[in-house]
């Protein structure tokens, strides 16, 4: 449309009275197609300026996108609407640093007792439950030992109550005993640990009443000899001493 227009402006004159009944076709100076260079250099220059402005902002704005990456703006508005809202930003608004410190502080410590209390809850039951597996494994292991020492079947809860003050049960899962110090015991030998069952034999000498009378002996002298004990051959003396070594269930067992 320019060129069209400055060729009006130029050649309308010169077409006029031609008697042809056409269009005259325009002759193009040296000093037109000056203007017309001219023209197209300023429009292509301005084009390009503008060309070379756009694709700068375009790259200003991907650099900026690019420190951007991997981060939801959608969550960023939420977070900084609920810090505007945020009583700690109105306490740090007012200049009441200290206070946020403080409740911020009351937080952790809240956070780190309940995290504690449940640590000590999970070692008191681990505690109370490897407790209870010790007592058992302890107690089968003393049981086991009286009972191929042929101590009287009442007599196993006394032995193992016994055996509590001297057994713990070690890593393995194993009976040993120790002193105060916690030093392994060694046995008659002097080499190896003492056993349970070479413990439980040592009661024999302790406790005899733990274990069932030798046949063939009396308890004392209210058994004949060579016989078997009777209730109606001991005295009321020998009855009490009787019950009071070995139990009421005991006596009952005697032949009457």
């Amino acid at each position: 449309m320019l060129f069209r227009n400055m060729f009006y402006k130029y050649y309308a004159a010169a077409g006029e009275g031609d008697g042809s009944g056409g269009a005259a076709e325009p002759e193009i100076t040296p000093e037109i197609q000056a203007i017309i260079d001219s023209k197209i250099h300023e429009s292509v220059t301005g084009l390009k300026a503008k060309n070379s402005e756009l694709l700068g902002k375009l790259k200003e704005q991907g650099d900026n996108l690019k420190r951007f990456d991997g981060i939801d703006p959608d969550a960023v508005k939420t977070i900084l609407q609920r810090f505007s809202d945020d009583e700690e930003a109105k306490l740090i608004a007012a200049g009441k640093i200290d206070e946020v410190l403080d409740k911020r502080t009351e937080r952790l410590r809240g956070d780190v007792d309940k995290k504690l209390k449940a640590a000590n809850d999970r070692a008191e039951k681990a505690e109370s439950f490897a407790k209870k597996f010790s007592d058992r494994v302890l107690g089968d292991s003393i049981r086991s030992a009286a009972i191929k020492a042929g101590a009287l079947p009442g007599a196993a809860d006394d032995i193992i109550l016994r055996a509590k003050s001297l057994f713990t049960v070690n890593e393995e899962g194993e009976a040993v005993a120790v002193d105060k110090e916690g030093t392994a015991l060694l046995g008659k030998d002097g080499k190896t640990p003492l056993s349970p069952g070479e413990w439980v034999e040592s009661l024999k000498d302790v406790a005899p009443h733990l274990w069932p009378p030798a046949q063939g002996t009396g308890a004392g002298n209210n058994k004949p000899s060579g016989g078997q004990l009777k209730r109606s051959a001991m005295s009321s003396s020998d009855k009490a001493d009787y019950i009071r070594q070995h139990g009421q269930q005991e006596f009952l067992r005697l032949p009457k």
